[in-house]
């Protein structure tokens, strides 16, 4: 049985860039599932795009002009980091089976059916001459489902364990929890917040836009009465299945809770983000998964030392390690979750898990762009 190589490629709510990678998966239906990570790349959004992108999350004058502007960059980057990626794996592009391509979201809202990924997947396609797979949530969304998070069954295939309850939390600017226990129902769902706030707040405060390590966030005290004004939002008290993004959890959410705390220095509101994601997670946790033995984190979340003291410290006595104790980079988790569902869709397979989600049943996800004729 010989491997085929697929490429995934994610851009998330930290609006960091984008981070490919380039995996071997056995071919196959009844191929044994296997994931091997060839190379990865990472091309970092320019700051224009990044403000566009920033501008995009509300409604403004010519939405729809900037919002093609953007998806036609979005997919240059999309292309690049693919080319970068097969580079350092040492292959040609076009000895990709395919490559899988969230998009950008900008708006998501499950309640009306639908969700908005900034892409233009023919261009990647036009640009690599190999076939895309993209539009990943909307299927779900059409049975019924919230589309996301869609990396559950993925964290399913590669993080099950038949000894050991787990649970795997990606945070990246939204953080979203897998269930797995040894028997039973894999479920999962958003918790909340993950790095959008505290990136949010420490590009206002500070120069650059994250907190390295979460040291700002270590340098203040939390505030208990701001922390529990955060905690009142209804969206934490909402059981699964449930979704959310920057829709909800943004600046404009952040201020008004803050207008009631007038003195609070800016390193103790950040301390306090840290704390809310950290205490959203954790209650997760203990409320939908309590039995859970072993915690991993995957996204840019697990290099967030403060964060990952913070949860230690709640989730005592599990221990909360990245993904890379498991032989998985937590950098990489989300992006080989898109070259399997490239992989998935392509055979035709579902690729959502309605216990997660809340579709009406398992689904082929995403949409094929191919790649040029054989001929040309």
């Amino acid at each position: 049985m010989t491997d085929a190589l697929y490429a995934g490629i994610m851009s998330g709510t930290s609006l960091d860039g984008v981070d490919a990678v380039i995996a071997a998966f056995p071919e196959g239906a009844d191929a044994s599932f296997s994931c091997k990570l060839k190379s990865s790349a990472f091309v970092p959004f320019p700051a224009a795009l990044r403000e566009a992108l920033l501008a995009l999350q509300e409604s403004g004058a010519d939405e729809l002009v900037r919002s093609a502007r953007v998806a036609n960059t979005l997919a240059d980057l999309y292309a690049q980091a693919t080319q970068e990626a097969a580079r350092k794996a040492g292959v040609e592009v076009v000895q990709l089976r395919a490559v899988g391509v969230h998009g950008q979201t900008v708006r998501h809202c499950p309640a009306e059916a639908w969700s908005c990924q900034l892409n233009h997947p023919a261009r990647v396609a036009e640009h690599l001459g190999i076939d895309v797979v993209a539009d990943f949530r909307s299927r779900d969304l059409a049975a019924g489902g919230q589309g996301a998070p869609l990396v559950s069954a993925f964290h399913a295939a590669v993080f099950g364990s038949a000894l050991k309850h787990r649970v795997i939390v990606n945070i990246g600017g939204i953080a979203n929890l897998t269930d797995l226990p040894p028997q039973g129902t894999v479920r999962g769902f958003d918790t909340g917040p993950g790095n959008v706030l505290l990136d949010t707040w420490y590009a206002r405060h500070q120069k650059g836009t994250f907190d390295r390590d979460g040291a700002w966030a270590a340098s203040g005290q939390p505030s208990s009465a701001l922390l529990a004004a955060l905690l009142s939002e209804p969206f934490f008290r909402k059981p699964p299945p449930k979704s959310t993004g920057r829709d909800l959890f943004c600046s404009a959410w952040l201020d008004a809770h803050l207008a009631s705390f007038p003195s609070l220095l800016p390193a103790d509101v950040q301390a306090t983000l840290l704390r809310l994601t950290a205490t959203s997670i954790a209650a997760a946790v203990s409320e939908e998964a309590a039995a859970t033995e072993e915690i991993f984190i995957c996204g840019g979340g697990a290099y967030n030392t403060a964060l990952m003291n913070a949860l230690n410290a709640l989730l005592m006595p599990r221990v909360v390690q990245p993904t890379d104790a498991l032989g998985v980079s937590a950098q990489h988790v989300e992006s080989l979750a898109f070259a399997w569902l490239a992989r998935e869709t392509l055979a035709r397979r579902s690729g959502n898990l309605p216990a997660v989600t809340g579709a009406k049943g398992t689904r082929v996800l995403g949409a094929i762009y191919p790649g040029r004729a054989k001929a040309e």
